[in-house]
């Protein structure tokens, strides 16, 4: 079971709503919207997929990486490590 099981019909909910933010970006350009107001649209976008970001990052040390620390030796080393590398691809 993934550690967001838990959470799995919210994260769904939020990423339909996030696709449908991703369509209305796309008619703005269609439509010639004003540039400020389809950068104001991106970052919401991106604020919303952040949230989700932390939302999955928390379920999975709660669950994934506490297993494996409770499990200790290589199987806590891979997923200590795993966790420290995603960190940093959502900090980028």
């Amino acid at each position: 079971m993934n550690g967001y099981a838990g959470d799995k019909k919210n994260i769904q909910k939020r990423m339909h709503r996030i696709e449908g933010q991703v369509k209305a970006i796309g008619r703005m350009v269609d439509d010639d919207r004003y540039c400020i107001d389809i950068l104001t649209q991106i970052a919401a976008v991106e604020s919303a997929l952040k949230s989700v970001s932390m939302l999955l990052l928390d379920d999975h040390l709660d669950h994934c990486v506490r297993e494996a620390v409770e499990q200790g030796g290589q199987v806590a080393d891979t997923k200590l490590q795993e966790v420290s590398e995603a960190v940093s691809r959502l900090v980028k």
